[in-house]
């Protein structure tokens, strides 16, 4: 038994071979952030498999002499059998999405990692590339920025000195008060 063929409404043309073909090939190519996303959930499920197999191993009884019951054997031994049948799909289809995503990727232009990384500009080299293109020399500017953080040091230091001076006197007051009541 066979089914009749499609007719599209309103006595339109059925669609050609070709289209059909060109249907089936969008429905085949993903994009290929999909397809990372697919292969993040292949490896997760490669992950899952892998510790169910390892948990599967932990609970087996080794053979030492020790009585076990065949039949608890052979269903992990189905088991395990099972879950390595399954790693293996996986890494099959983990196999075919990083082709997939090779191939996709053929024809863009590789990105150097230092391009993606924002480097953050020190500051001396900021002033000298705002005084190239002013009339002073960027030596002379450069000397009177240095100049300037200098007695910007000093001045800081003569403040912390200050603070800790009163500091001290602020602490011995309060010694003094707590001694006489």
């Amino acid at each position: 038994m066979t089914t009749p063929p499609l007719v599209p409404p309103f006595g339109g043309q059925p669609p050609s071979q070709q289209q059909q073909q060109q249907q089936a090939q969008a429905a085949r190519d993903v994009n290929t952030a999909s397809l990372c996303r697919i292969g993040q959930e292949t490896v997760q499920d490669i992950v899952l498999r892998t510790m169910e197999i390892f948990q599967l191993l932990r609970n087996m009884q080794l053979p030492n002499g020790v009585t076990y019951h065949p039949n608890t054997h052979q269903d992990r031994l189905g088991k395990l059998q099972e879950h390595l049948r399954m790693l293996s799909v996986l890494f099959r289809k983990l196999r075919l999405v990083y082709d997939k995503c090779n191939e996709n990727c053929a024809g863009l232009d590789p990105i150097l990692p230092e391009q993606l990384i924002p480097f953050v500009e020190d500051d001396s080299s900021k002033h000298e590339d705002r005084s190239a293109g002013q009339s002073r020399p960027a030596s002379e500017e450069r000397r009177e920025i240095l100049e300037v953080n200098k007695k910007l040091k000093q001045k800081n230091q003569q403040l912390k000195q200050i603070m800790d001076q009163l500091r001290n006197l602020i602490w011995e007051i309060n010694s003094m008060l707590a001694v006489r009541s």
